[in-house]
């Protein structure tokens, strides 16, 4: 066994027993390579890896690999999900280095960590011969990649963060209209989503293109985001027996997907679905949302109330050997016998046909179809068809319970499960399910009791009763959003003053005057090679552009100066230089809430809980919600309560119109777009 038997994440135990030496990413691996004067191999995964699996098993379990890597080298792994800041860092070189990257993450660096050389998976002999040159390069002529290390090390310190050159002049609303325009260039209008492969789901593009399609009446927009959720919900990506997505797919019809499913990517698909059901109160995104957070309960979720982070895209097939999707796929023979004379329906709900059909005599279900459609195809009841597609469901799952289940990565990370506790407020929102809310709230408590130090910092990660990393923006930001979140649904303001606390100590411990965004890291972590400051939204949206709407909304709440100018500057800086609009989604969202559109509610009265419940199952993405059922001091609620009233304040950029008692008329003024 090597160093890695010493960790508690189950991607760093998955190597424990490779003849590689390796160690984990630590001052004292970092030191040794120092003091030997020794390259060191940084390699880079997560536990729900396809690839990283493929790259274990065909170089790091053989001896010869580890006869390469052991004597000229520091082996050090890196779990990405507890190391971010790493990852991040690394991945900017290797990006630079090739103009790709991905995981596994592989690369070569200096014993003072500056990389030299990096990619992806490489195979066995490629790999070998790769480390034997490079080692032979260090020991005959060290300065050449001594030379090349400075150059690329300077190339990554001067990727300059943006810069608004007129800072003072007042961005328009007018900037979104052609970056969207440039943006459906790429649409996909058959399947939805963006026009290549492999496919992901992107959840906070569509959460904007929804609210901007909404506020500017765009029904071919709107058409569109909903033909993606629709034929993402159809299947394959969307695991329809268990509920659930993986994390994206490998054609552009969202059917066959690399089948690992992330805690993150369900958390922020259930808010979109949830969002969606709002406006459009269709049945299948209610059907996604509750297969979806099922699945969460009975997979992802301790018995603390805490939420793991994935399930691997591996699992033992009838031959007990590891295989991508085969806890997942099903062979038309089984489906028969499983089926007797429903089998015909099935495989045109289904697919058991060229449509859904993927390799090796494996089908991975997905539908083309609606049942409406269906239905009257085939001169049956609607309800007769769901009724008959939900036993099915049930069988198989009975069915598939049988089979060897996919690895758990049975860490819990704070960052994640703030983003899956706000899945479940938007569900509760949505649906009204009391069943969520308690959920959500005791997910909430599991973070204040194991994430959150008397010291007022946050851990990022935490197993068996232990927290060993302290926390990064993407914990901070995601806990916040949440709490705020919390906060709209039960108008009890310690989850508004924690949001607050926590924004409090980002200020003083991220925040970077200079460049006027949030680093990556806290000042009081060792730093890395080079600073990171995460403002590209991808898969997660970019720490700095959720922090960006937490100050916002608390501005509103605690009319705080401080934290509008400091969200205003980080708008300036990002908007006016985007140039790629899905990247960078998650601002644009932000900058709608600068809208003539967009508006705050006040509900003062023994009934504002009640009343904020119908407020919160409405589409209504421009509103900022506060409410108290008794006298608070609150700024934005102080002096507005009256015993014996319920009132509505209803308030748009810093002015408010009378207090209103006419909940109906509130209700219609605020549903105006």
């Amino acid at each position: 066994m090597n160093e890695l038997q010493l960790e508690s994440s189950p991607y760093l135990l998955q190597h424990a027993n490779n003849p590689v030496h390796w160690k984990a990413w630590n001052p004292s691996s970092l030191a040794f390579a120092k003091e030997n004067n020794k390259l060191i191999i940084i390699s880079i995964g997560y536990s729900a890896c396809h690839w990283c699996h493929v790259m274990e098993h065909e170089s790091f379990e053989d001896p010869k690999v580890a006869q390469t890597m052991n004597p000229h080298f520091v082996n050090i792994k890196v779990d990405r999900e507890e190391r971010p800041d790493v990852d991040a860092v690394y991945m900017k070189a290797v990006q630079m280095m090739t103009g790709r990257g991905g995981w596994p993450l592989n690369i070569v660096a200096l014993p003072d960590g500056r990389p030299v050389w990096g990619g992806t998976y490489f195979r066995k002999d490629e790999w070998i011969n790769t480390l034997e040159e490079l080692q032979k390069l260090y020991r005959n002529h060290p300065e050449k990649m001594i030379d090349y290390a400075d150059k690329l090390h300077q190339g990554m310190d001067s990727l300059e963060l943006f810069a608004n050159k007129n800072p003072l002049e007042k961005l328009s609303q007018n900037l979104i209209d052609p970056l969207v325009e440039k943006w459906t260039k790429s649409f996909d209008l058959e399947f939805g989503g963006l026009a290549r492969a492999p496919k992901f789901m992107m959840p906070n593009n569509y959460q904007f293109l929804l609210r901007y399609a909404h506020q500017k009446k765009d029904t071919e927009l709107l058409d569109f985001v909903n033909l993606t959720l629709t034929k993402m919900a159809y299947g394959g990506l969307f695991d329809t027996i268990g509920g659930g997505f993986s994390r994206y797919s490998v054609d552009l019809k969202w059917h066959i997907p690399h089948f690992e499913k992330m805690l993150y990517d369900n958390g922020q698909l259930v808010s979109l679905y949830g969002e969606g059901y709002k406006l459009t109160k269709n049945p299948l995104y209610k059907e996604v949302i509750e297969k979806t957070l099922a699945f969460i309960s009975r997979e992802l979720t301790n018995d603390q109330g805490g939420f793991y982070c994935a399930l691997d895209a591996d699992s033992l097939n009838e031959k007990q050997h590891l295989e991508e999707g085969a806890f997942y796929v099903w062979k038309k023979e089984t489906l028969q016998t499983l089926l007797n004379e429903d089998f015909a329906l099935f495989s045109t709900v289904f697919n058991i046909n060229d449509f859904g059909y993927w390799e090796e005599n494996n089908f991975v279900l997905i539908q083309n179809k609606s049942l409406e459609m269906i239905a009257l195809q085939n001169e049956m009841d609607v309800s007769e068809l769901q009724s008959k597609k939900k036993n099915w469901e049930a069988l198989l799952f009975g069915e598939r319970e049988k089979r060897s289940k996919p690895r758990l990565d049975d860490k819990s990370l704070t960052s994640w499960n703030a983003i899956m506790l706000k899945g479940y407020i938007d569900a509760y929102k949505a649906l009204e399910t009391e069943a969520y809310l308690q959920v959500a709230l005791d997910n909430a408590d599991f973070i204040l009791k194991n994430m959150w130090s008397p010291d007022g910092n946050l851990s990022h990660n935490y197993k068996n009763g232990k927290s060993s990393i302290n926390g990064y923006l993407e914990d901070y930001c995601f806990v916040i959003e949440a709490f705020i979140a919390l906060y709209e649904v039960t108008f009890n303001e310690n989850w508004l003053q924690n949001a607050k606390q926590l924004t409090d100590y980002c200020l003083e411990h991220f925040y970077d005057d200079k460049t006027g965004f949030f680093a990556f890291t806290s000042n009081l972590d060792e730093a890395l090679i080079s600073q990171h400051f995460e403002t590209e939204d991808n898969v997660i949206p970019a720490s700095n552009s959720v922090m960006t709407t937490n100050l916002f909304k608390l501005n509103v709440y605690y009319h705080n100066s401080f934290y509008e100018k400091t969200s205003d500057r980080m708008l300036q800086n990002i908007i006016p230089n985007i140039d790629y609009p899905s990247a960078f989604s998650n601002w644009l969202q932000v900058f709608l809430n600068y809208s003539d559109q967009n508006k705050e509610l006040a509900i003062c009265g023994e009934k504002a809980l009640a009343y904020s419940k119908v407020i919160n199952k409405q589409y209504l993405p421009n509103l900022i919600l506060a409410g108290s059922e008794k006298s608070s001091t609150l700024p934005f609620l102080e002096n507005r309560f009256k015993e014996g009233e319920t009132l509505f304040y209803v308030c748009q950029n810093k002015t408010c119109i009378s207090p209103s008692a006419d909940f109906e008329e509130v209700l219609q003024n605020l549903l105006k777009p």
